[in-house]
């Protein structure tokens, strides 16, 4: 009975910081806890016709100070992640359809993704029921890096990373996997996202 509470409690927490992001509170997202199913045949179909990769093979190995130990399915259907098995370096982006910063941010994303190879990207669609609209926003905003799902926020407070204070939330994760920087803001364009990759990573700047 206390686990089943934890994710309406994550989205009492969440909601003063999260309703300046868009119409929708963290309350209105979870439907009342409902299952959400993020690889639905539309959403496999639709996902073809965007830019939206499969998402990637990782080995579920843990590490000191990395990703915590959760495998996340893959929006739009493909193979599920294990999030403690990622290396960098990287970028892990938090967004959601609902969240307007997210919706200006992400162009500037997949801009960046784009225009170098040093650094990957990958997006976590976080506290997010409308798995259409979040497809519909990634092919809108040229995605072309891999996004897994986490509509009841299960990363939220999983150990290492702390509480989630804010939409987008930015994770920057080492070489090794081992996080170097969590930044919550929202970036302006593929300038802005270079600038931060090259200061807390070291590279793709």
């Amino acid at each position: 009975m206390r686990r089943a509470l934890l994710p309406a409690l994550a989205a009492a927490l969440l909601t003063p910081f999260l309703v300046a992001c868009g119409p929708s509170t963290p309350a209105q997202v979870f439907h009342g806890r409902s299952q959400v199913d993020v690889a639905s045949k539309d959403l496999v179909a639709y996902k073809k016709n965007t830019a939206v990769p499969n998402c990637p093979r990782v080995a579920v190995t843990k590490v000191d100070g990395g990703m915590p130990d959760l495998t996340l399915p893959c929006l739009g259907g493909g193979r599920a992640v294990g999030v403690a098995g990622l290396r960098g370096p990287m970028i892990i982006n938090f967004w959601a359809s609902w969240c307007g910063s997210c919706r200006e941010e992400m162009p500037a994303l997949a801009a960046y993704a784009k225009s170098q190879s040093a650094v990957k990207v990958l997006g976590v669609d976080y506290l997010d029921t409308q798995p259409g609209a979040a497809l519909e926003l990634a092919k809108r905003s040229k995605v072309a890096y891999p996004l897994v799902a986490d509509p009841k926020g299960d990363l939220d407070r999983a150990s290492p990373l702390p509480h989630i204070p804010a939409m987008p939330t930015t994770v920057f994760l080492k070489a090794d996997g081992s996080i170097a920087h969590i930044e919550a803001k929202a970036y302006t364009d593929q300038e802005d996202v270079a600038a931060a990759a090259q200061q807390y990573l070291g590279v793709g700047g």
